[in-house]
């Protein structure tokens, strides 16, 4: 059985299964690349002020992000051939090396992380569809956290289940919970999944669950988002940050 356990105890991201940036080929690896460290035994990933926006003219609000991903592949530049685009026909701006990190069709992941957020920023892991079938684009979110959910020291909405994006096949099946946490302290997030049912948990307890999600490849998504429209004029100075203590994924 195929396991992946990494506890970012070592001074460099293991290359083998993780690639620093986020979806390179509708941009380019240079301008998508994280701010990250490996640094008291945890993967942290941040978004300081002077990071630019992420697919600027582009994407249609500003964004910025700090990510990592388990592949990588596309087409040739002016084909559609990639992962996750988000608009109708986008094309690949810069061709992309295939890397196949770690890739699952069912089986078990978990994340144990922490987080630290304001009003305009989030923070996710997701198992994005392969898409080497543009149908097979679905994605199972482990957890999505937006910083304007939270009460700070007490709770705070954790999005999961499944996303159909693109694939008809899939039924929609997302919901996020407000539940009881401080989210700058460690919690486990995690999902088990086979072709009838996923099933999601947070720091142990079953929190919910999605029939027939995807089984077809997965890769996984690991990043800290910034929203600069989301500003209130006083908050351009923060950094968001999400500092992860380790993931296990088996098939």
């Amino acid at each position: 059985m195929p396991v992946l356990d990494d506890d970012f105890d070592r001074t460099e991201l293991d290359r083998s299964v993780w690639l620093p940036h986020h979806l390179p080929a509708w941009s380019s690896l240079a301008s998508t690349a994280a701010d990250h460290e490996l640094r008291g035994s945890r993967l942290v990933l941040r978004i300081r002020p002077e990071q630019p926006l992420w697919c600027p003219d582009t994407h249609p609000e500003p964004l910025r992000v700090s990510g990592v991903m388990s592949g990588n592949h596309s087409g040739p530049v002016g084909s559609t051939a990639a992962p996750q685009p988000f608009l109708d026909g986008q094309t690949v701006r810069e061709a992309q090396q295939r890397f196949e990190g770690w890739l699952q069709r069912t089986g078990h992941v978990a994340i144990t992380c922490r987080m630290t957020l304001s009003p305009r920023s989030m923070a996710a892991l997701w198992l994005a569809g392969w898409e080497d079938d543009p149908r097979d684009s679905g994605e199972l979110c482990v957890f999505e956290i937006f910083g304007r959910s939270i009460e700070a020291g007490h709770s705070a909405e954790v999005g999961m289940g499944t996303k159909q994006l693109r694939d008809p096949r899939l039924v929609h099946d997302f919901d996020a919970p407000r539940l009881s946490m401080d989210v700058t302290e460690d919690h486990t997030f995690a999902v088990d999944w086979d072709a009838d049912a996923a099933t999601f948990r947070v720091d142990g307890a079953v929190i919910r669950g999605c029939l027939r999600p995807p089984t077809y490849p997965l890769q996984l998504m690991i990043a800290v988002f910034d929203f600069p429209a989301w500003s209130d004029g006083h908050d351009d100075h923060l950094v968001p940050m999400l500092e992860v203590d380790r993931i296990v994924a088996r098939t």
